[in-house]
């Protein structure tokens, strides 16, 4: 796929977020080290509480990967927010012939890194009670339908039993594994007839909520309530006090799980599932700790360096959004991300895939019918030239330009769409472990919406070149109109400098009524379609030629000599000759006059028509046996 070394997909929602960051370098730390390349398909998901659209289209790119190109899969589906993707990418990843493992759920027929929770869940509660000899012990849920919610409820209340307390402790509020419920949770807590000396949260989020809802309303942590957390989040490590969590290691999951993918792939034979017990961390929310001023200021000039850092970047991400909207195409589109890649870290290489459609059409393009699973790079930044892209074929089955060495890559895929067009994706990979901040999910859909703009301009300025094409071209024949016929030789005569000689011709058909009369009005027009294409092709000395009206046609030419004009009417009388020769119904024939002068750019041109209408009927009237 990208070289010779094993290629390992990841999959997953909000790669971006603080855990999964963390999740992201440690598995390309790993990957790394055990030479093997990583692709991520990273779903942003439900884009706020209410936009679930963007997600809803999201899924047919992961749908549309040919999972036969890697050697392995790693599913983080923990993280999927909108109802059903999960279901869908798991039915997706079933396809796959390669072992697929799951690092965050049970999934039944993968491979699981399955975490032991409800142990830690249990330690952190012993520690309450054996450590700090604390009975009084609250717990903050998660959502009760979620899985990891119950799992850790129902330990929580094994331990309080165990240890002959009443099974709720202190007492249980159901939260939202976020941070909306803080100051609800901390008004129970505070009005029970007894206040809680601890309380043990389902996760680090909702420890941070409720310690800042506690602390507004005077308390001191963890002197006057103790509090613990879990999942082990850089947030809970920041904030302070240091929050009392427990973590899933996360280099034993990236080594876990890369090596049983390498493993299984290798033909070596191994268990289904392995366990993780993740490892309390002991700190300042429980009181373990004692709160260090000079970290905890070094803690506040991080946050500070962060904020300004990220102000920066949001400058920038302002000035890309202007830039993109003055961006009308594809080069453009490049040039505005290298002048501005600065605010979403640097990076190796980029690529910007578009699907094509069976005649090559990218989908930006308003006349693009359907994909075909090929795709074309619109937007190749490869620094340091380490990729094949000239010449290369690109579909669900090589999505990735061939690497010229077998250094291990990693890269991250996501989706390009808007409103209900899939255009393709983007691909990046990274300088360093980090993954792509949060700011380059902001140019992904930026540029989406840009390249819907495209699309759209694209059909509009197609409608308008169609509507004026059909102002000043003649429905019948595809030859300029009357109208036309008179803008363009109005610019062809004010055009000229000197003197120069031009030529009229006036052609006008004979016989059309019996035509019309014998045949039908429909031969009617094909014989005029048969006259307009005479015409048309006898037209190759710089000629404008109009259909006037009827069965009259006007030509007109600037820089015009008898020798042109001889050599115009050979042509026409023996291209008339030819199409009479095919006929079996009826013969064409039709009358001219031509009309030659010198002049300049004062002339006017229904003047020589005139000249050269003249000279067309004494032609018609001459004829014996004339027909009109």
């Amino acid at each position: 796929m990208i070289n010779s070394l094993k290629t390992i997909a990841v999959f997953g929602c909000s790669f971006t977020g603080r855990y999964r960051r963390d999740l992201c370098r440690t598995l390309n730390t790993v990957a790394e080290q055990m030479g093997v390349n990583l692709v991520y398909f990273n779903a942003l998901g439900k884009i706020g509480n209410k936009n679930a659209l963007y997600a809803d289209y999201e899924i047919e790119l992961i749908e549309s990967v040919d999972l036969d190109g890697f050697d392995g899969i790693i599913f983080d589906g923990d993280n999927y927010n909108l109802e059903g993707m999960t279901e869908k990418v798991i039915a997706k990843l079933r396809t796959a012939k390669c072992p697929v493992v799951s690092i965050s759920t049970t999934v039944e027929g993968f491979y699981n890194i399955v975490f032991e929770d409800a142990e830690c869940i249990r330690t952190l509660t012993e520690h309450f009670i054996e450590k700090h000899g604390m009975t009084r012990i609250g717990f903050m849920s998660g959502y009760l339908t979620h899985p990891d919610a119950v799992a850790r409820l129902k330990m929580f209340r094994q331990v309080m039993a165990d240890h002959g307390m009443p099974e709720d402790g202190a007492g249980v509020f159901e939260g939202d594994f976020w941070f909306g419920k803080g100051d609800e949770a901390a008004d129970f807590f505070l009005s029970l007839p007894q206040r809680p000396q601890a309380v043990v949260c389902a996760n680090d989020y909702m420890a941070i909520s409720l310690i800042n809802a506690f602390k507004t309303r005077g308390l001191s942590i963890p002197e006057d309530i103790a509090v613990s957390g879990f999942d082990g989040t850089p947030e809970g490590r920041e904030f302070t006090p240091h929050i009392t969590s427990g973590t899933r290691e996360r280099y034993d999951i990236a080594v876990k799980a890369l090596s049983l993918i390498i493993d299984i792939s290798d033909g070596k034979s191994t268990k289904a599932d392995l366990h993780i017990v993740p490892r309390p961390i002991y700190t300042q929310s429980c009181g373990c700790e004692k709160l260090d001023y000079k970290l905890a200021s070094e803690d506040i000039n991080n946050a500070l360096e962060s904020t300004r850092n990220f102000s920066y970047n949001l400058y920038d991400t302002e000035s890309i959004l202007l830039k993109l909207n003055n961006t009308s195409t594809i080069d453009g589109l490049k040039d505005v991300f290298t002048e501005n890649f600065l605010s979403i870290g640097e990076f190796n290489s980029y690529f910007l895939m578009m699907h094509t459609d069976r005649n090559g059409r990218p989908a930006h393009d308003s006349d693009f019918i359907s994909p075909t699973g090929n795709y074309r790079p619109m937007t190749v930044v490869d620094w340091n030239d380490e990729y094949i892209t000239e010449g290369e074929t690109f579909s669900f089955s090589n999505m990735l330009p061939r690497a010229k060495n077998n250094k291990p890559r990693v890269f991250y895929i996501t989706s390009t769409h808007c409103a209900e067009r899939m255009f393709g994706y983007v691909a990046i990979e990274m300088m360093d472990k980090d993954i792509y901040n949060e700011f380059f999910n902001i140019w992904v859909l930026t540029m989406s919406i840009t390249l819907e703009t495209m699309l759209k301009n694209d059909r509009i300025n197609k409608l308008v070149s169609m509507l004026e094409d059909l102002s000043v071209r003649d429905g019948l024949t595809g030859m300029l109109n009357r109208r036309g016929f008179d803008e363009l030789t109005r610019d062809a005569i004010a055009a000229i400098e000197d003197t120069i000689n031009v030529c009229t011709i006036v052609i006008d058909m004979d016989g059309l009524k019996h035509i019309n009369d014998d045949f039908g009005h429909h031969e009617g027009d094909r014989a005029i379609k048969a006259a307009a294409n005479i015409i048309t092709k006898c037209c190759n000395s710089g000629e404008i030629a109009g259909r006037a009206g009827g069965d009259e046609f006007y030509v007109f030419a600037v820089d015009y000599s008898e020798k042109k004009l001889e050599r115009f009417i050979e042509k026409f009388r023996d291209l008339i000759d030819n199409y009479n020769a095919r006929s079996e119904k009826y013969a064409i024939n039709m009358s001219w006059g031509a009309y030659i002068c010198e002049t300049d750019s004062s002339c006017r041109i229904e003047d020589m028509l005139r000249e050269s209408d003249s000279l067309m009927y004494e032609q018609k009237m001459s004829k014996p046996n004339r027909r009109k």
